[in-house]
């Protein structure tokens, strides 16, 4: 029996909101919560020491940031602290590595007893829908087609018990939730011209000339704006938000429209 081939990090494309290519999920993660929170920051900074430059992978207005992800990275931290110590950095990545520095119990500070704001990820094969959507303002994607798309879900908020929420627990909602998407045609609600007891009727003139469809409602979803991947992610976050405990303060989405691209979306939720 054949084995399933395995995703590698590097097979992806992992590209910020200002366009920056990054190498990894880490670093995309890094820059959207720096982006949420509305911090301004440059990928790859260029750090001179003693005449050598030394690329960084974030400086910020408050210091630096590297992820540590092999040993050269390990090199390259240690190397900014012992020649240019005034320079204030933070190392982040895989403990296999990151607990090689000792330096870190002088840089990271918490109270462990105040209430402190942790982050989840979850990804699963189950985590997928397959959809079928138009969208009338691109040329390539103006005639019904459809996706086979897989999500993967952050959660941020104020731990109880040490966790935000029960792996589980967030599981089976995220679940629930990506079913109400499977088998749908979406469509901008715009484009809807009548409607009866069973169906919508569907009309818009495209690049690709006028479309006319008669649709059934039970397997139509109309969307406000288009039918983006983007749109879907925030479409999967108004779904979600609800379903979630109290102390959720955040949701971030990604949908990947097939292969090495997709859309992240994040949003903060109002508790009032």
């Amino acid at each position: 029996m054949a084995s399933s081939p395995t995703v590698l990090d590097s097979d992806f494309r992992y590209i910020d909101k200002k366009g920056n290519l990054m190498k990894t999920r880490t670093e995309l993660t890094i820059a959207q919560m720096l982006t949420f929170l509305e911090q301004n920051y440059e990928y790859n900074y260029e750090l001179s020491i003693n005449g050598k430059i030394v690329m960084v992978d974030f400086k910020t207005e408050n210091g630096l940031i590297e992820v540590i992800d092999s040993d050269d990275d390990i090199k390259k931290y240690k190397e900014i602290k012992e020649h240019s110590p005034d320079t204030k950095i933070m190392a982040i990545g895989h403990p296999k590595f990151a607990a090689q520095i000792s330096e870190l119990d002088d840089i990271v500070f918490y109270d462990k007893k105040s209430p402190q704001t942790g982050s989840i990820f979850i990804e699963d094969p189950s985590f997928a829908f397959d959809y079928a959507h138009i969208l009338p303002l691109v040329e390539k994607c103006s005639i019904l087609h459809g996706h086979t798309s897989s999500v993967m879900v952050e959660l941020v908020g104020q731990m109880k018990n040490d966790m935000v929420i029960d792996f589980g627990d967030a599981k089976k909602i995220i679940k629930e939730v990506i079913t109400v998407l499977d088998h749908k045609f979406f469509i901008n609600r715009k484009y809807l011209k009548d409607e009866d007891d069973s169906h919508f009727r569907i009309g818009f003139e495209g690049p690709k000339g006028m479309f006319d469809l008669k649709v059934p409602k039970n397997t139509t979803y109309l969307l406000e704006g288009e039918a983006t991947v983007e749109n879907l992610s925030t479409e999967l976050i108004k779904i979600l938000a609800p379903k979630l405990p109290p102390n959720v303060e955040a949701i971030g989405v990604y949908i990947y429209e097939g292969f090495n691209k997709g859309a992240h979306i994040i949003a903060k939720l109002d508790k009032q």
